[in-house]
């Protein structure tokens, strides 16, 4: 069970000195100090990552490779959970006990669409849809400035299949990528509008 720092204080009110209860909590590992002023009890062990990742830093949803690797749209296990988030303007990394946890920006225009609610072991987290996960995954990409880069990122550097690829919601692609307003991303909805009429 994931504990804000008053949940945790209210519930040591007994005790003289709350905060110093608090410090000796997290050395014998009776909560697990996720970030300042968030933690999770020592002994949960059926926390969901995808719901610690919602909570840790917001507002943010599941996207880049780890959502890319849950679709099966790339061959690798992600090693770290992925979020998106915006008005930021700065990329932030939490190493925590229980994994590392990475949140890039976006542009504000692009956040809210194509988003997905679910839940996890009871808790809730938004994660991006395959084809808006693929378009944040390309917008933080540099050098994919022709066809040619863009297919060789996509099926050299990434391994994605094309088969996969050529699958996703070409109408999605096609609204999500102008809001971007960057290459890569333009070239990823003519690609598939190619790939469209190959059909």
């Amino acid at each position: 069970m994931l504990l804000d720092h008053t949940a945790l204080a209210d519930s040591l009110k007994g005790y003289a000195s709350p905060r110093a209860k608090i410090t000796r909590m997290i050395r014998s590992g009776e909560v697990i100090q996720l970030r300042r002023g968030l933690f999770l009890e020592g002994s949960e062990k059926d926390y969901s990552l995808k719901g610690i990742a919602a909570v840790l830093y917001g507002p943010s949803y599941i996207s880049f490779e780890y959502a890319l690797s849950l679709y099966g749209l790339i061959p690798e296990r992600a090693g770290a959970v992925t979020s998106a988030t915006y008005g930021k303007n700065k990329d932030k990394v939490f190493r925590t006990p229980v994994g590392d946890f990475y949140y890039r920006y976006l542009p504000a225009a692009v956040f809210p669409y194509c988003v997905l609610r679910e839940t996890e072991k009871g808790q809730s987290y938004l994660i991006a849809s395959p084809e808006k996960a693929l378009c944040d995954s390309l917008y933080k990409t540099r050098g994919a400035d022709s066809q040619g880069r863009l297919e060789a990122l996509l099926f050299g550097e990434w391994r994605m299949d094309e088969k996969a690829l050529a699958t996703l919601d070409r109408e999605a692609v096609s609204f999500l990528a102008p809001l971007y307003r960057r290459m890569p991303c333009a070239l990823f909805a003519e690609w598939m509008k190619k790939e469209a009429g190959r059909a």
